[in-house]
């Protein structure tokens, strides 16, 4: 956009893509904005419109330009322009009433707040709002006053640790003033529920940065009141719960600063008080104000859970351990989202006692999580009118399937054993119901891998049983009853005698339609744990394979019991295994070839899917595990070489489509990984054929494919040029590909791919590929890539480095150490400044802080490589970085500067090294 628009194009505009019934015109609309808000003109436009309009649709979009510029690209305003634009903003919104659209008021606060929070020459924001405010626009005040702490952590105003640290301290020395404007609204509200809540989130979000501290809060009339509203019945629904945010927010703050004895005790009375009250909530099925009674409730228990499990000896519990009968109350509620809510206690309790390992401590807490179970076991009970099975990715199932998380966490609290018994012992009672029946059992499957193999107590009588289900059993409890059959595979294989009768109501099963996946899971895990036992079987589990197209199952089930297969194919003799492989595969192959041959059309996810016929095929060939000795064939390499060309025809005939592309390539790493070198004579038609494919299609699974073929052969001599032209040919469409227009921000598969490969030669070749014609223009793209926030692509980079710098140290018993060495050395003499200096770019301004751990591991490898030449570089990094941002802050002191360069260079692991990365980077960000 060379020139601003006048207001009238502007209001056109606005007016096009709210109300234009065309939707190309919409579109239109829609770009022509997005362009104007990119635009230098637009902060003036902004303003203008907001001073000018009476249009809701106009000032919307100019307050959200005005906030959206502000947060982004503050840096366009020169520093004069600073206060003329707070005076606007802050006339702007002198000028809100209860008829302004109140989306426009809170896009201006933001603007006002996160203008605030970085224009370093307003000294006083919170003050100066204060006493411009607080007399004329209380509702205005009460929220921007809550913004201003909440984006001081905004991720994209990139303020930096200095900044915000700043900010914290003039947050610290305005509260007295906030308290006492936040204690005048209170007492001028005459009880008006909306400035009760504005000021208790105000309140909220204050303690929340820990401006306002525990020190602060002693006999507040916000936190008396706070727990006035959670007493009162009457309160609505939207104040108890900013009355609950404003108490956790202090439990939280109590939990990081234990040692303030008298807030602490005063907060514990006061929630403990609130007992009375949940009752009451719940008595008149009051769902909203339950949760908040639990979140607090919850909240205290772990703020207080160090003291309580420290404080507490297997004779005398710490008084606080009665939060824990809260807790459980809230767990016996009748909505199973309530008991969620205290999920993270449990497991933290669970860590804190497994870290004690102190059994007559963990005893004391036994109580509490038998009556946990109880009542997680009453909310696994599915409604008595329920028919059929539960289908998985609704709410109830994942509650379910979390339950059964945290019951395996805290199991070993009270035993699997006696948590079993305890199950087994609620299924005797005379009214035993179907659905409570199913609970019991599922929260058994929950522990019954826990259970030792030789318990001969519990665990026969539960088996006798389910084999022995009447024929009116409900299908849940029979899914669930063949489900713990299978989590009871260890047990089973020591008692041998229960195998066919399990083997035979599992092949019932499987004929029933809502039980076949459950059976089919059964089978996958009795054939891998039972499989010297299932060998002899093997005949009847190949008809079973031979009719599973007519059977009801999900692919993932197939899948899974196909892994279950190769694990019995894994111990099988050679004699009988090739056969055996063989009739296997031939089951998944033979209706690929008929897809291809009879140009079936494609349904994702179908059997007309090849991709559902080489998922299969993977699993057999991912979990063979034989060990074969030197000069032998491997069973399973004549199976491959016949099933090879039907391959190929996939590649050949899918190429265009990415999904099945992606599974065939994952199909033949599979086999190739199978039999390892003895492959081989599959290795040139296979490169001619990717290559060829990968010219037309860029599918970057053909990289990934190329990096195992490089991992597998590129130790063998006679394979390593052939394996350097495949490099060499996959090279000039990747580049291609990546210098495109946000190529790299459009491909990381592609990235991520092509330096596996790289990383693979450097493992295996070293030498072959760094003296490769395309080194040269390997290694510019990788410095390139650096920036790249793509977990998996950059991870790949990285290691490419990593490998790069330590292939140059370690001398693993090769006769070119010494060349490859020199030659590293170079590469890094050359490359060492830039890669350095996009080292550090990249982690200050670009990758997120989860990702600077393996920039340390690269760091640390040049530091071990050669420390001199890394802190020089190092030091020139950091002299080209900026000391301020554009508002004149500071972001990096010279001391800042010079500890991070002394501290780097002294790091003795990457672990250090990630740290002091990551202090650094947020002095940035």
């Amino acid at each position: 956009m060379e020139s601003p628009p006048s207001l009238e194009t502007v209001h056109q505009a606005v007016y096009a893509l709210y109300h234009n019934p065309d939707p190309a015109e919409k579109e239109k609309a829609s770009l022509w904005l997005g362009q104007l808000q990119k635009s230098v003109f637009s902060w003036k436009i902004a303003d203008e419109v907001l001073h000018t309009s009476t249009d809701v649709e106009c000032c919307y979009f100019a307050a959200q330009t005005m906030r959206t510029k502000i947060q982004h690209s503050f840096h366009e305003l020169p520093p004069e322009s600073h206060l003329p634009l707070r005076d606007s903003l802050m006339d702007h919104i002198s000028k809100i009433n209860e008829t302004t659209n109140s989306v426009i008021g809170t896009q201006l606060y933001l603007a006002l707040a996160d203008l605030a929070l970085q224009m370093g020459s307003w000294e006083k924001p919170a003050i100066d709002l204060i006493e411009r405010y607080s007399m004329t626009s209380v509702p205005p005040l009460l929220e921007m006053l809550t913004f201003l702490p909440e984006e001081v952590n905004s991720r994209a105003l990139r303020l930096g640790s200095n900044r915000r640290q700043e900010l914290l301290h003039k947050f610290t020395l305005a509260v007295p003033n906030v308290s006492e404007f936040l204690k005048m609204c209170l007492n001028n509200s005459g009880n008006n529920p909306q400035i009760q809540i504005k000021v208790f989130k105000c309140f909220t979000s204050w303690v929340s940065v820990q401006a306002m501290t525990l020190n602060d809060v002693t006999d507040n009339i916000v936190v008396a009141t706070a727990f006035h509203v959670l007493a009162n019945r009457m309160a609505s629904s939207n104040l108890h719960e900013a009355a609950a945010d404003c108490v956790c927010s202090l439990l939280e703050c109590l939990e990081d600063n234990n040692n303030q004895q008298s807030i602490e005790m005063q907060l514990f009375n006061g929630v403990i008080s609130l007992e009375q009250p949940f009752h009451i909530s719940v008595a008149h099925e009051e769902h909203e104000k339950c949760v908040n009674y639990c979140r607090v409730f919850t909240e205290l228990a772990e703020s207080f859970l160090e003291k309580i499990v420290s404080g507490s000896s297997p004779n005398k519990a710490h008084f606080a351990i009665k939060i824990f009968d809260l807790v459980l109350t809230c767990v016996g509620h009748h909505d199973y989202e309530v008991a969620a809510i205290t999920f993270n206690l449990w497991y933290r309790l669970s860590e804190e006692l497994y870290q004690k390992k102190n059994s007559g401590l963990t005893s004391l807490f036994k109580p509490y999580i038998e009556r946990l179970i109880e009542a997680l076991c009453r909310h696994c009970q599915m409604e008595p009118d329920h028919e059929g099975i539960l289908e998985e990715g609704d709410d109830f199932p994942d509650f379910r399937m979390k339950v059964a998380e945290l019951i395996r966490d805290v199991v070993f609290i009270i035993g699997s054993s006696n948590c079993f018994r305890q199950m087994f012992i609620s299924l005797q009672g005379p009214n035993t119901t179907w659905d409570t029946t199913e609970a019991a059992l599922f929260i058994m499957q929950a522990v019954a891998k826990n259970i030792i193999p030789e318990e001969n107590d519990v665990v026969p009588k539960v088996v006798e049983a389910i084999l022995n289900l009447p024929p009116n059993t409900h299908i849940a409890v029979r899914s669930t009853s063949v489900l713990l059959l299978g989590e009871l595979c260890e047990w089973i294989e020591k008692h041998p005698q229960y195998l066919e009768p399990v083997l035979n109501m599992v092949l019932f099963c499987l004929q029933q339609p809502q039980l076949a996946n459950s059976a089919a899971n059964c089978l996958q895990s009795i054939c891998s744990t039972c499989k010297n036992q299932m060998v002899a079987k093997f005949l009847g589990l190949l008809q079973i394979l031979q009719s599973l197209d007519k059977f009801v199952l999900t692919n993932e089930s197939v899948v899974g019991l196909l892994k279950g297969v190769a694990s019995i194919l894994s111990i099988m003799h050679p004699d009988q295994l090739q056969q055996a492989m063989r009739d296997v595969c031939l089951i998944q192959i033979k209706p690929l070839v008929h897809l291809i041959e009879n140009d079936v059309k494609l349904e994702k996810g179908t059997k007309t899917d090849p991709a559902v016929w080489m998922d299969r095929v993977s699993a057999i060939f991912r979990h063979i595990s034989l060990t074969v000795r030197n000069g032998e064939i491997h069973p399973c390499q004549p199976v491959i070489t016949e099933i090879w060309p039907v391959l190929s025809s996939v590649f050949t005939k899918y190429q265009a489509n990415s999904h099945v592309m992606e599974r065939c390539c994952r199909c033949i790493r599979f086999a190739v990984r199978c039999v390892g070198k003895q492959s081989a004579n599959l290795l040139e038609p296979l490169v001619k054929q990717i290559v060829t494919l990968y010219s037309q299609h860029e599918h970057s699974c053909f990289l990934y494919l190329g990096s195992i073929l490089v991992d597998e052969y590129a130790s063998e001599p006679g394979c390593i040029q052939g394996l350097l032209e495949m490099l060499q040919a996959f090279i000039h469409p990747t580049f291609t590909l990546l210098q495109g227009e946000a190529g790299l921000k459009l491909h990381p598969d592609t990235v991520d791919d092509l330096f596996r490969l790289c990383a693979r030669f450097l493992q295996r070749a070293p030498v072959p590929f760094l003296t490769a014609p395309a080194i040269n223009s390997i290694l510019e793209c990788a410095l390139s890539c650096i920036a790249l926030d793509h977990r998996d692509a950059n991870s790949s980079v990285m290691k490419f480095f990593y490998d790069l710098i330590h292939a140059g140290m370690t001398n693993e018993d090769h006769e070119d150490f010494s060349l490859r060495q020199r030659l590293i050395q170079n590469i890094i003499q050359e490359k060492g400044s830039d890669l350095v200096n996009n080292l550090l770019t990249a982690s200050v301004f670009y990758l997120q802080i989860y990702m600077l751990s393996d920039v340390a591991d690269v760091l640390m490898e040049l530091i071990l490589l050669d420390k001199q030449s890394a802190g020089r570089w190092v030091e020139q990094s950091l002299k080209r970085m900026p000391t301020h941002n554009s508002t004149g802050s500071i972001t990096a002191t010279p001391k800042q500067m010079e500890d991070f360069h002394r501290t780097l260079l002294s790091a003795c692991s990457s672990k250090t090294l990630t740290t002091t990365l990551k202090e650094f980077s947020r002095l940035y960000r």
